[in-house]
C-alpha cells in the first residue's frame, strides 16, 4: 500500500500548522542553500521557497506517489528528487538549511541519524526538524497495542514498527554535542476536533496505519479497519471529542 496524496492531505490544514510553526523559526540572513527531508508533495518546500527568496530548495522524497503528486513547477530555485532519507544522509553534501517536517520518524536508528544530518549543516546554517510524538499519541497507543493482539499478530507475522522518536534529552544533547546553537526544542500539543472515530481513524489511516496495512490481504485490513475503529470509538465515548496530538519541535543555529 503505497503513500496515498489525497488521504494524506484529507488533513492539511492540520499538518501545516507545525509546518508554520517550525519555519516560523527560520531567519533568512546567509540563506542561499536548503534541503527539505520527506517533502511529501512538495507544497511545503514551494512555501519556503517562495518565502526565502534568496535561497534554492531541493525536495527530496522516498515516495514516487507522493512526488508525483506534486503540482509544484519546478524552476532554478526549485526542485526535487526522490530519495530515502537514510540515503540522503550518507551522501556528501552541505547546505544553509537542514529542514524536515514530520518525516524523520520514519527512519531509524536516530543517535546515527541527526549527526550525520546536522554534520550537513554549513558554518552560519539552521538546523529545522519537526515529529509527531507518536509514543505520547493515544492512536499510536490504541494502534501498537490492537497489532501485538491475535488475530493481526499472526497475521501481520510478528510485525510492528517501534517509533525511533527519542526522549527530548536526547535530541537536546545530539544537536549541542554536534555544534548547533540557540536550541529552540518544545512539544506542543496541535488539538484535533473530531466529529467521529472515522476522523481520527482516517488522519492516521494517512501516515502510521500504512506499514501495516501494506501488509494485510483485503480481509485482513478490513478487520483491522473495523477493531481499530471499535477501540478509538471506546476509548472517546463521546463525540465530538478533542484529539491532544503532541509533536516535537527542533530548531538550531551553527556558529
Amino acid at each position: 500500500m503505497p503513500w496515498n496524496p489525497d488521504t494524506y492531505l484529507q488533513f492539511k490544514d492540520i499538518r501545516y500548522k507545525p509546518f508554520f510553526d517550525l519555519a516560523g523559526l527560520i531567519t533568512a540572513g546567509g540563506l542561499q542553500t536548503a534541503v527539505d527531508i520527506g517533502c511529501g508533495t512538495g507544497e511545503q518546500t514551494a512555501i519556503l521557497s517562495a518565502t526565502f527568496e534568496a535561497a534554492s530548495f531541493l525536495g527530496i522524497d522516498s515516495s514516487a506517489e507522493m512526488l508525483g503528486g506534486s503540482k509544484q513547477p519546478e524552476h532554478e530555485r526549485l526542485r526535487f528528487t526522490q530519495a530515502t532519507i537514510e540515503a540522503f544522509a550518507e551522501q556528501e553534501s552541505s547546505w544553509d538549511l537542514v529542514f524536515s517536517n514530520a518525516a524523520l520518524q520514519w527512519s531509524d536508528d536516530h543517535h546515527k541519524l541527526f549527526p550525520q544530518l546536522i554534520s550537513k549543516v554549513n558554518p552560519g546554517g539552521q538546523f529545522a526538524v519537526q515529529m509527531p510524538l507518536q509514543q505520547d499519541n493515544v492512536l499510536n497507543k490504541i494502534l501498537f497495542d490492537l497489532v501485538n493482539e491475535e488475530p493481526f499478530a499472526d497475521l501481520l507475522n510478528g510485525f510492528k514498527r517501534i517509533s525511533p522518536v527519542l526522549p527530548i534529552d536526547d535530541y537536546a544533547t545530539m544537536m549541542f554535542s554536534n555544534g548547533l546553537q540557540n536550541l529552540d526544542i518544545s512539544v506542543r500539543v496541535y488539538p484535533i476536533i473530531a466529529g467521529s472515530e472515522t476522523d481520527l481513524y482516517n488522519f492516521i489511516a494517512g501516515s502510521a496505519l500504512i506499514p501495516y496495512m501494506e501488509r494485510l490481504d483485503a480481509q485482513g485490513q478490513d478487520l483491522l479497519q473495523t477493531e481499530f475503529l471499535k477501540r478509538i470509538k471506546d476509548y472517546f465515548i463521546n463525540f465530538p471529542a478533542i484529539y491532544s496530538f503532541k509533536r516535537i519541535l527542533m530548531y538550531g543555529h551553527k556558529s
